[in-house]
Order: structure tokens, then sequence, then C-alpha cells
């Protein structure tokens, strides 16, 4: 007799580390774009201070971000993958992350001009766009699908 697969409901700490980790990626290329984009217009282009950015950033919100998923796999809503749930998820995270942005620019790049506002407000609009598309891949992705084929991988063939 063939065992059953087990059913998941939530997202397990596994899943929320590496979906952490994907959307970090796409948001540190997203952050070092913009600060290029607007320290270059302000005549200062500097690629140092845009891969600074990005790294301070990628390290604080890849933790900010992880909490903010497991806060979010305990709110309950009717629909799990209901676009609403996606809408405040993302004005949520939005939220949080553009004053952390505008606190890392303003602290890397030291200015007294409005380039760290111009920074946040920009990746308001990128971000918003980009983490909503992001969520709504992640929730096309079955649940479980991580843990078993981590198990699979460490188990081998007897865990099918």
């Amino acid at each position: 007799m063939k065992e059953q697969q087990p059913v998941y409901k939530d997202e397990s700490q596994l899943r929320s580390l590496v979906k952490s980790f994907s959307w970090r990626v796409i948001a540190i290329a997203d952050t070092v774009l913009i600060v290029l984009l607007i320290t270059c217009l302000s005549g200062e282009c500097g690629i140092e201070d845009a891969l600074a950015i990005g790294l301070i950033e990628f390290i604080l919100k890849f933790v900010v971000y992880f909490l903010h998923e497991r806060v979010w796999v305990n709110i309950q809503f009717n629909n799990r993958f209901g676009v609403s749930r996606t809408l405040y998820k993302t004005i949520s995270w939005r939220v949080v992350a553009t004053v952390m942005t505008f606190l890392v620019a303003g602290a890397v790049l030291e200015s007294t001009d409005n380039t760290a506002y111009y920074i946040a407000g920009i990746e308001i609009f990128t971000k918003t766009l980009l983490y909503y598309f992001h969520e709504r891949l992640w929730l096309s992705l079955p649940l479980g699908g991580l843990r078993i084929r981590l198990k699979k991988m460490i188990y081998g063939k007897k865990y099918r």
C-alpha cells in the first residue's frame, strides 16, 4: 500500500527562509539600481554606496522579512490565496521596508539633501509591484514541496 503524502496547511520556517532569500535577491538588485540612478542624477554616482546600501539592507531586511512572513502565517484570512490578503501583506511590508530603506540610505550616503527620500520614494512604486508579484508567485507553489524534497534528499527513496 502506498503511503500518503502529508498535507500542509501553513508555511514552514524553511519555506519562509527560502522565500526571504529569494525576495532579498530581487530587492537588492532593485535597490542598487535605484541608488545608482538617483546618485548619478545628482552628480555623485557611486557604485560603492549603492552596494553598501544593498548589502546592509540585505542583511537587516532578510531577518525582518522572515519575521514578517512568520507573523503573516498566523494572520488568518478567509482565503489564504486571496488578492486582498496579498495586498494587505504587501502594504504592511512596504511600510516597514520603506522606513528601513530611508534610514539605511541616509546613514550610508550621509547626505543632507533629499537623496534618501528619493530612493525610498521610488522604491515604494518599484518594490510594491515586485513584492506583489513575488508573493503571488510563491502562493502558486504548493505548500510542503520544500519539506518533501528536503526529506527525499536526506532519507532517499524510502521517504516516498
